[in-house]
């Protein structure tokens, strides 16, 4: 299973991407969540306005499917500027970095996603850019090369990375306003629901949109996909309308409990409690027992059942918690007494 086999994975696919962008808010005010970054990035915002300037360069830290990309639209529509979308994986050598700056307008927002998987020599020309507005350009190769400084216009740059700790000081120290993003509440998911709703034109009772909240992970992304799924079953298997029961039901057929475990979430507890007594046990083994890859079962469900306090990562290897056997409706073994054979207290064949 990839991360694109699962409905409840964070990461957006290419044909998903033209749906979420009819679903995104267009200013600060509609967007939902993240009350002490929306409060920052206001201030932050209407300063520059004031200024009649560019606002200071922004990066923004967090899971995906969290706003980061939405955040950096609504910067540039709040500032009335145009915004030149790319991700670093797509910026391998310093030249391509130099003539997407050479390119921008005045005021205009570059939106540089996965900002940590950019090239160390694009990352070095960036550093200038951000901080002095120009660049050199290297005309030439071996002795005879020369640089060209290159002027470019006042610009913001929003860099959007979930893993923050891979970004050099130096870029970091670079940006004016750095945020991160935290995973939403299910109060504010529901919000999430009732919205994408009214914008997809279904109808939704209140108790329908909190049972879809209640299993998309804090994730809006995952949010917006399940009412999509569920709105589906509605239409195929009910009156259209999105109740509690028709949710839980759709979403059951989808394999999502109303934790937000799906298939893969489950065969992970499942064998950790049913073949290992809950553990420790090594990932490989645990990815063998489950069927999957170790990468698999270490990057795509382990992540969420960790933040979720179902299982736990040891020296000695994966260890399922209580919740986790409450969860799937299981009684833990009894414990080893001390002294008993295999417990911390066991005494040697002579009595040692």
């Amino acid at each position: 299973m990839t991360h694109e086999d699962r409905l409840v994975d964070a990461q957006a696919e290419d044909e998903e991407q033209a749906v979420e962008a009819a679903l995104r808010p267009k200013q600060l005010g509609e967007f939902i969540g993240q009350p002490k970054v929306r409060e920052q990035l206001d201030l932050v915002l209407r300063a520059a306005r004031a200024r009649g300037g560019t606002a200071d360069h922004v990066l923004l830290s967090g899971a995906p499917g969290l706003g980061k990309t939405t955040l950096s639209m609504i910067i540039a529509a709040e500032m009335g500027a145009p915004i030149r979308i790319t991700s670093g994986p797509a910026i391998q050598h310093a030249g391509d970095l130099a003539s997407i700056l050479s390119s921008l307008q005045e005021g205009e927002v570059l939106f540089l996603d996965e900002i940590h998987r950019m090239s160390r020599p694009a990352e070095e020309m960036l550093y200038m850019a951000m901080e002095d507005f120009r660049v050199d350009v290297i005309v030439g190769k071996g002795p005879g090369a020369t640089a060209i400084p290159l002027e470019l216009p006042p610009f913001t740059l929003v860099g959007a990375t979930t893993r923050a700790g891979l970004l050099p000081p130096p870029l970091r120290d670079r940006f004016g306003f750095t945020a991160h993003m935290e995973f939403y509440e299910p109060a504010e998911l529901e919000q999430v629901v009732r919205r994408s709703a009214q914008l997809l034109e279904v109808r939704t009772d209140p108790k329908g949109a909190v049972e879809i909240a209640g299993r998309s992970r804090g994730t809006p992304r995952i949010a917006n996909r399940l009412l999509r799924r569920v709105r589906d079953y509605a239409q195929v298997k009910a009156d259209g309308v999105i109740t509690r029961q028709i949710a839980s039901a759709a979403l059951e057929v989808y394999e999502v409990d109303e934790r937000g475990l799906d298939r893969l979430d489950r065969a992970v507890l499942g064998s950790l409690l049913k073949l290992f007594g809950g553990g420790p046990v090594g990932l490989s083994t645990l990815a063998v027992a489950v069927g999957e890859e170790r990468e698999t079962v270490e990057e795509v469900a382990e992540p969420f059942l960790v933040r979720e306090g179902l299982l736990a990562r040891t020296p000695r290897g994966r260890v399922a918690t209580p919740a986790a056997w409450a969860h799937l409706g299981l009684t833990p073994p009894q414990q080893t007494p001390r002294g008993a054979f295999g417990g911390p207290g066991q005494q040697g064949l002579f009595g040692g």
